[in-house]
């Protein structure tokens, strides 16, 4: 288990259609290619046996590492300080454009800034999740992989008419060791290339600076375009750049996550495939995208989204909650049995079978997302109303079932009060979609059905001894996705019905000021073993205790969380006891409640706390209730 590096040891590269991972002793232990959906090529982060890795590190000396983004661009540095000397190992993908293609580049390149230093290399690719075969060949420019349906070049780099790549090149069996002694201004490094043209190459030093420019460039451009001037302005660019990072640029799908199968617990069972793109979490983003001012990336997104609802709208079936990328919805879940996982955290899943889950509250973060996109003067067409129609009229006559709820739990369907919320969201954004531009519709029983939810729960949802609601009619449990009741308009964040299920939720759910989603022990989900706190529930927390007047208990828990980012400010999916963090990295849901925390909070203290309705600015979308 000391092989495996913390989870939170790892920067993110990537170019808009697939990502990798880098530790920070200079190992890609995960990537996938073409898309961040497809098999892996490296994924010794979940196997380090077995899984593949690409490695440049230094040898045969002692030296400590840090890690840090060149500012404005995800392009990652790795800075290796020994007492022989100081080198810097650059990483980045040059971006790969809209157009989907096979064609992905890793550059890496290492830098001498002073002394001298040996360094070591591995290429150790394990194509298709460690299931296929592949051979090599070691030529003077590189060396040239094949697996079955598939090629990869590591191509070598020459600088100043000399031959810098990797030197004593030499095979392993099927992969290739290298090692090479840089001095005071020498540059070294390769290009990992998949699907390439050709034979490997040598490429010159100015065509990798060339590389590094125009990515540098493109980042600093896009992030440049930001208007968060806020309080956490470092922490929220970086937050975007993530979620950027996270998004197949073809399509303006965003991923869940770029890996598959990090534990949310280590040693435990509950290890997710999040390279898809769920409605919820890409719904979400919206807000982020609009309140920082990204109108070309929300209005990808919200083109991909009215695809899929068009889909559900012509077979009169619901939404599914997660797809592929490319909108595909086969997602069928299986189990690689030949890896171990994540420091033994077995089983290791590829796909994902919750996607066949029942959830209504997707309904409410779809249409919440197309009314404020609609009010950023983002108005659906006509053909695309229609099928939105269609498909709120479909809800009229399911809202009132049982679901699986946010959390995708196993352990059956239940009447669960965030699903019931999000529908009466659903039907009032509805209303205003329809209203604001005249649109046709049955507002009248749109109109009933909304008022139908809001009574029911009201009656059912609050538990009189608790004082709070609670996660579905028949518990008493709590539920950190009630957080969002205040934040959709749905309950007054000076209600005293609110300000009594807070204080519950203070007392069960927090611990020093990090969320738990629920209590599995109470509320048996499926699944054997517990989880850590989960880290958008906290964001959304910080939100929740502005609007309710605590502004110095949300500036102080706001703080706190930032203290739980790795150095380079990414997040996993939850924290663990130990501090830790657990889950899929990074994680979109996290990085997207950052950014509407941030400038929630930042209006919140700038303006005084409470129920705003110019909030529409800050990306979260005000009711009309």
């Amino acid at each position: 288990m000391d092989a495996y590096p913390a989870i939170e040891q790892h920067g993110l590269i990537g170019d808009l259609q697939t990502a990798a991972l880098v530790t920070d002793d200079g190992t890609i232990d995960w990537f996938c290619a073409p898309r961040f959906d497809a098999p892996s090529i490296f994924a010794a982060l979940l196997d380090r046996q077995k899984g593949g890795l690409l490695q440049l590190v230094p040898d045969g000396v002692q030296f400590v590492s840090k890690q840090l983004y060149l500012p404005g661009t995800p392009i990652l540095i790795t800075r290796f300080l020994s007492a022989d000397g100081v080198g810097e190992l650059i990483d980045f993908m040059p971006v790969a454009g809209d157009t989907p293609t096979d064609v992905h580049r890793i550059v890496r390149m290492v830098r001498m800034v002073r002394g001298q230093m040996r360094f070591r290399g591995e290429c150790r690719p394990r194509f298709n999740y460690a299931r296929d075969e592949h051979e090599v060949e070691v030529t003077a420019d590189g060396a040239v992989f094949r697996a079955p349906g598939f090629a990869m070049n590591v191509n070598a780099v020459r600088h100043h008419g000399v031959l810098i790549r990797p030197g004593d090149v030499r095979r392993d069996g099927n992969d290739v060791l290298f090692t090479a002694t840089l001095s005071t201004g020498d540059v070294g490094g390769m290009i990992l290339e998949t699907q390439p043209e050709g034979p490997p190459r040598a490429i010159s030093a100015d065509e990798v600076l060339h590389m590094f420019q125009q990515t540098r460039d493109f980042w600093r451009g896009w992030i440049g375009r930001s208007r968060y001037q806020g309080r956490w302005r470092e922490m929220v660019e970086r937050s975007a750049m993530t979620l950027k990072l996270m998004t197949y640029a073809p399509t303006g799908a965003l991923v869940a996550a770029p890996t598959a199968g990090l534990p949310e617990q280590i040693g435990g069972e509950r290890n997710w495939d999040y390279r898809y793109t769920w409605i919820r979490d890409a719904s979400f983003s919206v807000y982020a995208l609009l309140g920082l001012g990204f109108t070309a990336e929300a209005q990808a997104f919200l083109s991909w989204l009215n695809d899929r609802v068009q889909y559900a709208s012509e077979r009169s079936s619901p939404l599914q909650i997660m797809y592929r990328v490319d909108g595909s919805p086969d997602l069928d879940e299986e189990v690689l049995d030949h890896l171990e996982g994540y420091r033994q955290s077995y089983p290791v899943r590829i796909g994902n079978g919750a996607a066949t889950q029942f959830q209504l509250d997707i309904y409410g973060e779809a249409l919440d997302s197309l009314r404020l996109a609609d009010a950023h003067e983002l108005p659906i067409s006509h053909a695309a109303w229609q099928h939105v129609a269609h498909v709120v009229d479909w809800l009229c006559e399911h809202w009132d079932q049982p679901d699986d709820g946010i959390w995708e739990t196993r352990g059956g369907r239940q009447d669960f009060t965030y699903g019931r919320v999000m529908s009466w969201v659903a039907f009032d954004r509805a209303i205003q979609l329809a209203q604001r531009r005249a649109r046709p519709a049955n507002i009248a029983r749109w109109t009933t059905m909304r008022d139908m939810i809001y009574r029911q729960v009201m009656q059912r949802a609050f538990h009189p001894k608790r004082e709070a609601f609670v996660q579905h009619y028949d518990t008493d449990v709590l539920d950190a996705s009630l957080l969002y009741m205040p934040l959709v308009g749905f309950v007054a964040p000076t209600d005293p019905l609110w300000h009594t299920t807070l204080r519950a939720m203070d007392e069960e759910l927090v611990a020093d000021s990090l969320l738990y989603r629920y209590d599995p022990a109470a509320s048996p989900d499926g699944l054997r073993g517990s989880e850590g706190t989960f880290t958008m529930c906290t964001f959304w927390y910080v939100d929740a205790l502005a609007r309710a007047g605590r502004l110095e208990d949300a500036r102080l828990t706001f703080e706190k969380m930032l203290t739980y980012s790795n150095n380079l400010g990414l997040y996993a999916e939850e924290i663990a006891p130990t501090g830790e963090q657990v889950g899929n990295f990074p994680q979109a849901f996290s990085h997207l409640a950052l950014i509407s925390a941030a400038m929630n909070l930042d209006y919140q203290l700038d303006h005084g706390s409470g129920w705003v309705e110019p909030v529409l600015r800050h990306g979260m979308a005000a009711s009309s209730r």
